[in-house]
């Protein structure tokens, strides 16, 4: 592993088979895994994500929207593909690339149906998404006979499975809403099977799903941050290694008197003789202002130095004046050791949002 000469995100495969490993563990033998590559694949790369968690033989993708999953098609991805959130402007182009939409309205059934009869489909893969609590996507339980009716007067589709999502898996103090909410996916799944006559695959579990309630695994889990390092819990997390590291170096270093101000709006007045050092990184790379004065640090030569000022478009300034470095050094933002998790936490958000924000101009290596 050499040091940084650049701003780049190291990607770690090893570390990827590591947590699919251990997630899948938790599983039955008969329970299928989906592996959740949205975003970029929450911030690394979709493409190389997907193609090594191919070949670990995982059973399904899920992308957010359509594009997302015409680039893994383009890639040479064949295993099949989710779309969560699919745009009726978009259907023509999802039957094209065979993906595999949620329909999650009555809107989107609707739409949905409409093309692949225009287009002379036959039992075209649908996935149904039922709103059990979270009250974002999905339809409600009193539309089940709505939905049936709608499939039965139409042979261009047929559903593969039904699905919903918990709104606070990761919280031991919401056992008793996530249990309603597994309660009431299992009471959705039976009214429809014994309307509509068959069994549809049932997934309703993410990665802290997967871990806090194996009760609800049922024929599918859907992993996303876990495959990617991180449990939500201090515990899991110890169980599961961050893929990505984000890395850059010292551009130069300042030597300020006391009362000299650093960066954009003078955000910060020098206490004292201060050494700063400017990194090649900014908010169009995914540091967040956020992260500014004071909120967010790095990581040089093994000591935390703090992000002072404003975060600029391409550049931090932090606080050097404790730490032992030159032009040159290798800056550490996040890693296996210094977590995303703890940066966030310390800004006061969460890990998710600054994986996925590293920007598509960083570089990418990947470690096998």
């Amino acid at each position: 592993m050499s040091k940084a000469q650049e701003t780049v995100l190291e990607i770690d495969l090893s570390a990827l088979t590591h947590n699919f490993n251990y997630l899948k563990s938790k599983l039955q033998p008969q329970t299928k895994f989906l592996a959740v590559v949205k975003a970029f694949a929450y911030g690394s790369d979709a493409v190389e994500i997907a193609k090594h968690l191919q070949k670990l033989k995982v059973d399904y993708f899920a992308v957010a929207y359509v594009k997302e999953g015409v680039a893994l098609r383009d890639a040479g991805i064949t295993t099949p593909i989710l779309v969560l959130h699919p745009q009726s402007i978009n259907f023509k182009t999802l039957i094209d690339y065979c993906l595999e939409p949620s329909l999650y309205s009555k809107h989107v059934l609707d739409e949905f149906i409409k093309i692949t009869q225009e287009l002379s489909q036959k039992n075209y893969p649908v996935h149904i998404k039922f709103n059990t609590g979270l009250n974002r996507l999905g339809f409600e339980e009193n539309e089940i006979d709505t939905i049936v009716s709608k499939l039965k007067n139409s042979t261009s589709i047929k559903v593969k499975s039904l699905f919903s999502h918990l709104a606070a898996s990761e919280d031991l103090n919401e056992i008793d809403f996530t249990n309603i909410q597994i309660e009431k996916f299992k009471t959705i799944a039976k009214i429809f099977a014994k309307i509509s006559g068959y069994n549809p695959w049932l997934h309703l579990c993410n990665t802290s799903g997967i871990i806090n309630y194996p009760k609800a695994h049922f024929d599918m889990v859907r992993a996303g941050i876990g495959l990617y390092g991180f449990g939500n819990s201090v515990e899991e997390d110890k169980n599961l290694k961050p893929i990505a590291s984000l890395k850059s170096v010292i551009s130069q270093i300042h030597s300020i008197e006391k009362d000299e101000t650093v960066g954009y709006n003078r955000a910060y007045a020098s206490k004292g003789k201060e050494r700063t050092a400017t990194i090649p990184i900014g908010h169009a790379d995914g540091i967040n202002r956020i992260y500014g004065n004071g909120n967010g640090y790095v990581v040089i030569n093994g000591t935390k130095a703090p992000i002072i000022g404003n975060v600029c478009m391409d550049m931090i300034m932090v606080n050097i004046s404790n730490v032992n470095c030159k032009e040159g050094d290798e800056v550490i933002i996040f890693n296996s050791k210094y977590k995303a998790s703890n940066l966030s936490e310390k800004a006061k958000t969460i890990s998710y949002e600054i994986i996925t924000a590293v920007s598509q101009r960083v570089k990418r290596i990947f470690l096998p």
